[in-house]
């Protein structure tokens, strides 16, 4: 295949050793600033709760932000975790969003909380049944952001008539099979929980409905890069990666990085042409990794001169 298939970043707004939140964020605005440089087609941000590595918590507040710093380049949720949320308050958050940028806005929608029980029980205190409603969500959002609202006299302001894209993420057979019956685009999240990839994107694709939205299924597939200058050093480099995630998830942390390009940039690139054709993917998801934020922003800057962006 070609070099053309378009790629995304997803950016966990890392708080890495000896930085605090405001550094995180600072390093998620750069990472931003330089991908548009580069031609990177969106950033994604990802909602976690109650976790000490990650700033990310509000996605929504980390686009406002760098949607100000950035001119160009799509920005969206990787994802909004909607059984921690009331549809319509996603609605007017990301509509309002979509009135402050335009034609820059995506929603990806996940159906895990992003935290542990507790916090979902005790600190958010949603339902732990709420899952169960996530399919019914996903359409009244949908609705919402259409201005064709389920609920007599209530629409979303702003938000009614923005349509914003919305696309299902996942890692299970569940999203794949959801976003197949709504025509939604469909997002793998293969860059640490590879399991059901094959499984989830054939399913996805054989069942896919044609939409309003969407004539064709679409999948994105998550994919993480170790880049840099040599081999060797880009080999070290994923050494300590394994490292620092080993010290949080243990023995699962080498099957984490299942589907990982290693090497010179024009290695990964090489690495990224057989992920495509073995995914079936339309675009790509790319978590660049490195166990500081300058080790990830090797990885981008090595690795981009190798495929045809923007």
């Amino acid at each position: 295949m070609s070099r053309t298939l378009p790629l995304s970043i997803i950016d966990f707004a890392t708080i890495y050793p000896g930085q605090n939140a405001h550094e995180a964020i600072a390093t998620s605005t750069r990472l931003a600033q330089r991908a548009e440089e580069l031609g990177f087609s969106r950033v994604w941000y990802a909602e976690h709760h109650n976790s000490p590595a990650r700033a990310s918590s509000v996605p929504s507040l980390l686009i406002a932000h760098i949607g100000a710093q950035t001119n160009t380049i799509r920005l969206g949720s990787g994802g909004v975790m909607l059984p921690n949320h009331a549809p319509y308050s996603i609605a007017e958050q990301y509509g309002t969003l979509a009135e402050m940028y335009p034609g820059r806005i995506d929603l990806g929608l996940g159906r895990a909380p992003g935290t542990d029980a507790q916090t979902v029980g005790r600190a958010l205190r949603r339902p732990f049944d709420a899952s169960d409603r996530f399919p019914e969500d996903v359409i009244e959002l949908d609705h919402y952001l259409k201005g064709t609202s389920q609920i007599p006299g209530v629409q979303a302001i702003p938000g009614a008539g923005t349509n914003v894209p919305l696309y299902i993420l996942g890692s299970s057979m569940y999203g794949a099979s959801l976003a197949a019956q709504l025509g939604l685009p469909y997002a793998f999240a293969s860059h640490f929980a590879p399991d059901y990839l094959g499984a989830a994107v054939s399913h996805y694709r054989e069942h896919f409905r044609p939409s309003a939205d969407l004539a064709e299924p679409h999948v994105l597939a998550g994919v993480n890069i170790i880049a840099a200058e040599t081999e060797q050093a880009a080999a070290e480099k994923f050494d300590q990666v394994l490292a620092k995630r080993a010290q949080r998830h243990g023995p699962r942390a080498r099957l984490m990085l299942r589907f990982a390009g290693v090497g010179t940039g024009e290695q990964a690139a090489e690495y990224l042409e057989k992920f495509a054709v073995l995914t079936q993917a339309d675009e790509l998801l790319i978590n660049f990794e490195g166990a500081t934020p300058e080790q990830a922003r090797e990885s981008m800057d090595v690795f981009a001169p190798t495929w045809q962006l923007g």
